[in-house]
């Protein structure tokens, strides 16, 4: 349900900006790069804070 949610948001800002004949602020390559690298960081933040508590225990 959450891909679901997610494409309909994208898809209606895609929308959104072409209604108002606004061009994205990054070209679609370097917004890929920049999602993959939030999703990097989304996974490292839990990994850090485990590996932190094992050191600490």
């Amino acid at each position: 349900m959450n891909y679901l949610i997610s494409l309909a948001i994208g898809l209606f800002v895609g929308v959104l900006y072409g209604a108002l004949d606004f061009r994205s602020p990054a070209p679609p390559a370097i917004a890929l790069i920049g999602l993959m690298g939030m999703l990097l960081g989304e996974k490292l933040w839990p990994m850090g804070r485990q590996l932190v508590g094992t050191w600490l225990s």
